[in-house]
């Protein structure tokens, strides 16, 4: 065997090793993991708080009399499209909420020491095969050592690295939405149903009522232009971090995997 493969599997073996027993990356992931869980759900719960408003502003209804002849009018359901469309963002938080726990929990099974253990020993197993120069008996273990990289560090590298991400590019934009999530049920709670007084007469009381509705329905719609707009952005921003980076650097394990076990046969080869 040359100095130079000789060299390259000892090191290799040695970084793998070290990585798989390195418990502060894995107490990070599982801190980054947890507080993209607890975004996940703040943002559900001021949809949730969000759409509670809108639905007792959709079900307002309007008692009016004129004439002694009782009239019953609901306005607010044309608050309707709104009321589902904040439904839709919710289930859609509900999702990604889930997701972080989904990854919560692998990360939990990777970093299990039994996981560890038998990377060290395919590691280990490898290495001497390497050493002995026995490639024929690395076929049926290469696949397990890739399964076992994949195990072992894919969920923390991936919550390591979108973590870093988002706060390096989507935290302000996060801080930002959110802000104008939560304050939309202000805006838009000011509106109730009024009760005609007795002793007004019809004329009064529809003069009292349309003005207040009016301004309120004027005051939901002017908020409702901004949640379409604020809820594209959170949701693209948690798709990232639950969808797209997660399989990114799913990827980027496998292929660094697959490098790994190819790379001592290729030195080997090119002596």
């Amino acid at each position: 065997m040359s100095r130079t493969r000789t060299t390259f599997i000892v090191l290799l073996t040695a970084l793998v090793l070290a990585a798989a027993w390195f418990t502060p990356a894995t107490t990070r992931a599982r801190t980054e993991v947890q507080a993209g869980f607890e975004r996940a759900l703040t943002v559900f719960a001021a949809a949730r708080a969000l759409g509670a408003v809108v639905s007792v502003a959709q079900g307002t209804q309007v008692a009016l009399q004129p004439a002694g002849v009782g009239v019953n009018m609901a306005p607010g359901q044309a608050l309707q499209p709104l009321d589902q469309l904040i439904d839709q963002f919710a289930n859609i938080m509900l999702a990604a909420s889930v997701s972080f726990g989904i990854q919560r929990l692998l990360l939990e099974v990777g970093c299990h020491w039994t996981v560890s253990a038998a990377l060290s020993v395919a590691v280990l197993t490898i290495a001497l095969l390497h050493w002995r120069n026995k490639p024929e008996r690395l076929r049926w273990l290469q696949p397990v050592l890739v399964v076992l990289l994949v195990a072992r560090f894919a969920v923390p590298i991936s919550a390591l690295g979108s973590e870093a991400l988002y706060r390096a590019f989507m935290a302000e934009e996060y801080r930002k939405e959110l802000a104008v999530l939560n304050a939309s049920p202000d805006k838009v709670s000011g509106l109730k149903g009024a009760e005609p007084a007795g002793n007004e007469s019809v004329l009064q009381r529809w003069k009292s009522k349309l003005p207040d509705l009016k301004g309120s329905y004027e005051a939901i719609l002017a908020a409702a232009s901004e949640w379409p707009r604020t809820m594209v952005k959170l949701i693209a921003l948690f798709t990232l971090q639950t969808i797209v980076l997660p399989l990114v650097f799913l990827w980027l394990v496998v292929h660094l995997g697959q490098l790994a076990v190819r790379a001592p046969r290729r030195t080997s080869e090119g002596r």
